[in-house]
């Protein structure tokens, strides 16, 4: 963080500062902000955040013991450390990423890129990330922060010499990507997709792409909209573009797009294509598995572009990235049996298209194998898109399809249903049994996915797999 006095935080989130041992209100502080005391370093700062299931403010005294020179807190704590205290940590942390993010912007050449989507935000984020690390010091989110903690989390992180904040906005709900943007008002404003993840949270995919629209109505006047021409909900938000005076970018497969891919092809190695940009043809060669990360390499590349970065070398950065993240078609296992862990979250598009890449890199000889679980958040959709997933793995002749736990029943009775009752098709109740019946059934020349939503917790099931078939 940027250095600052503890009467300038106390000002900025409008709390009462009380002060410990030799602190004075024009002491300044600079160090690293976070909500969990375990990743305290000497300097930093601790915001004592409520949660559901603990308090922030019972950790104090260890975040102290870890070097904390100051604590945010919603109650005075007793603890030897100088202490603000706010009505929200939550606001209070909202409010000191605000302030932060705007002196380093209006001192220096900070530009800021803001990435939402149905699927596909932290992948993206990655990959831009990797591209803009070369041009100067880029902030980007750990894993998927993303929410009204996560991304503020982020925002804080920027220093002085900051040249990029690449921010991953999630939403929680209507005006929640209104309410984290807004904080920094992005330059660049990255819509990826519009599917049927959250569509549950949001009564439908209409509403969804509204709340996804909140980025592009959210960003900087005049700034840059880098949108997917492929999907016609994000291609309409060209129209909020234009009302706010911003230039649009497109990315797709189609010929409209102004950065597209030609020529994809998917093998066990990765994912190739030729991009097309500015009338120029580069080949691209992703490590990453999966003809979806296209859209995402191809977003990524398009904001790069907008920030001066050519598309060959984004082309050439991007070629260097081993995995998008941890859990998003993570290859595992060994020669044998390759384990390829997609389970940190699962929407209906993102379970086809991993579905989809099983089937296409799997060779002659080779077995196709999908352990799957539930997709969260569906609403009164959610038993349809169980059915056609169900459906879509049958139809891809995926040769063994393992079904864990009560939440994905129905999507195991669209498989038998289909025609897929003749051993196989497995209906397992939790992890462990699914673990002792994979290592017994799993074979030389097996391809596994492992696929669910974050909440079925599947990805732990993915690495013992992988470490079990090492």
């Amino acid at each position: 963080m940027i250095a600052l006095s503890l009467a300038e935080i106390a000002d900025i989130l409008g709390g009462e500062l009380r002060l410990a041992g030799a602190d004075t209100p024009q002491t300044v502080v600079d160090g690293v902000v976070d909500t969990d005391s375990r990743v305290m370093e000497p300097g930093a700062i601790f915001v004592a955040k409520p949660g559901e299931s603990t308090d922030g403010h019972r950790y104090v005294s260890a975040a102290v013991d870890a070097g904390a020179v100051l604590a945010i807190v919603e109650r005075p704590v007793v603890a030897e450390v100088s202490q603000v205290v706010v009505a929200s940590a939550v606001q209070a942390l909202a409010d000191l990423a605000r302030a932060v993010v705007a002196r380093v912007r209006a001192a220096g050449a900070l530009r800021i890129v803001g990435i939402t989507g149905s699927n596909g935000k932290t992948t993206t984020k990655n990959f831009l990330a990797r591209i803009l690390s070369e041009e100067g010091e880029t902030v980007a989110p750990i894993r998927s922060y993303n929410n009204e903690v996560g991304a503020p989390l982020t925002m804080v992180r920027v220093t002085a010499d900051t040249r990029y904040l690449v921010c991953e906005f999630g939403a929680a709900g209507p005006g929640s990507i209104a309410a984290l943007a807004g904080l920094v008002e992005p330059d660049v404003a990255v819509v990826l997709m519009v599917g049927m993840a959250h569509a549950g949270g949001f009564g439908g995919i209409e509403q969804t792409a509204k709340a996804k629209s909140e980025l592009v109505q959210s960003a900087r006047l005049g700034g840059t909209a880098v949108l997917n021409a492929d999907d016609p909900r994000v291609w309409a938000m060209r129209e909020i573009a234009a009302e706010r005076r911003m230039d649009v970018v497109t990315f797709g497969q189609g010929t409209a797009a102004d950065i597209r891919a030609e020529q994809i092809e998917v093998t066990a190695s990765g994912t190739s294509c030729t991009v097309v940009a500015g009338g120029r043809r580069t080949p691209l060669h992703l490590k990453v598995l999966g003809a979806h990360h296209v859209g995402n390499a191809l977003a990524a590349i398009a904001s790069a572009g907008v920030l001066g970065v050519p598309a060959e070398a984004a082309v050439a950065r991007l070629e260097t990235v081993e995995i998008a993240e941890r859990w998003r078609m993570q290859p595992l296992g060994g020669d044998r049996v390759r384990i390829i862990n997609d389970a940190y979250n699962a929407s209906p598009d993102s379970m086809a298209a991993a579905l989809r890449t099983l089937a296409q890199i799997t060779g002659p000889g080779e077995r196709t194998v999908a352990v799957l679980g539930a997709m969260s958040e569906l609403g009164d959709a959610a038993g349809e898109e169980h059915d056609r997933i169900g459906l879509l793995a049958v139809r891809l002749n995926i040769q063994r399809i393992v079904v864990v736990g009560p939440e994905a029943r129905r999507l195991y009775l669209a498989v038998v249903g289909e025609g897929s009752w003749d051993g196989e098709a497995v209906h397992l109740p939790d992890q462990d049994a699914a673990f002792e019946y994979l290592r017994g059934e799993l074979r030389d020349g097996d391809r596994v996915l492992v696929k669910s939503s974050n909440s079925v917790g599947l990805r732990h099931l993915g690495d013992r797999l992988g470490e079990s078939f090492s």
